[in-house]
């Protein structure tokens, strides 16, 4: 599948559901992805990408940004409190924001840098043990905790457990964020984009479908 297949279902899929064509930004996910399948994405004029290391991003992207104008990098993956610093002088949004402590430290160098990545709390809409994020019944309190630091919360974040009906999941995530009147929702991946536009998705997130099979070796 290429990168304009993947555009033109997205596209699609807002039509049928009668949603304003484009109001879903597509996220190139290019972790653990060779550099010239990367840069064959840029040359074919997308802008949006998708990293989850703060280590692999640094090493890759501002030599591209160099190349390619209008360049904009998001952190998908868990941030560490000891690599904030570098995380938001290297992206644009971070979609992991998942705990108070992570949210003070970035409240406290925004301050003293003077400016902060848009921001997306992670909400562990499964409850997974394994897996970062707020627990929904949780979500409110920390989204009102979060904006009384003075923080940037434009959207919320969800990875759906594998082996449950992700819809459920981005319902749960709409809604949450309806009530809270957050606007952005970072959800759907490679297998399942299509019905998180559905559901309102303002950030798709997709990797292997756009660059093939990660090299992890």
């Amino acid at each position: 599948m290429s990168l304009s297949d993947i555009i033109d279902r997205i596209h699609a899929e807002e039509k049928r559901v009668g949603r304003e064509l484009g109001s879903t930004r597509l996220i190139a996910v290019s972790k653990v992805q060779p550099n010239e399948r990367v840069v064959a994405v840029l040359k074919a004029g997308h802008r949006l990408f998708g990293e989850n290391k703060v280590q692999e991003a640094a090493g890759k992207w501002p030599a591209l940004r160099e190349r390619f104008d209008g360049v904009r990098v998001h952190l998908l993956g868990p941030l560490q409190t000891n690599k904030a610093r570098q995380a938001m002088g290297l992206f644009e949004a971070i979609h992991s924001l998942d705990r108070p402590k992570l949210a003070k430290t970035l409240a406290r160098l925004a301050q003293e840098i003077g400016q902060c990545p848009d921001l997306f709390i992670q909400v562990n809409t499964g409850e997974e043990p394994q897996k970062a994020g707020v627990l929904p019944a949780d979500a409110d309190a920390f989204i009102a905790e979060a904006r009384a630091l003075d923080l940037p919360v434009v959207g919320l974040m969800c990875i759906p457990p594998a082996d449950e009906e992700p819809s459920l999941h981005f319902a749960l995530l709409r809604k949450i964020a309806e009530r809270n009147g957050v606007v952005g929702l970072s959800m759907g991946m490679s297998a399942d984009f299509e019905q998180a536009v559905a559901m309102g998705a303002t950030h798709v997130r997709v990797g292997s479908a756009i660059f093939g099979a990660r090299d992890y070796g």
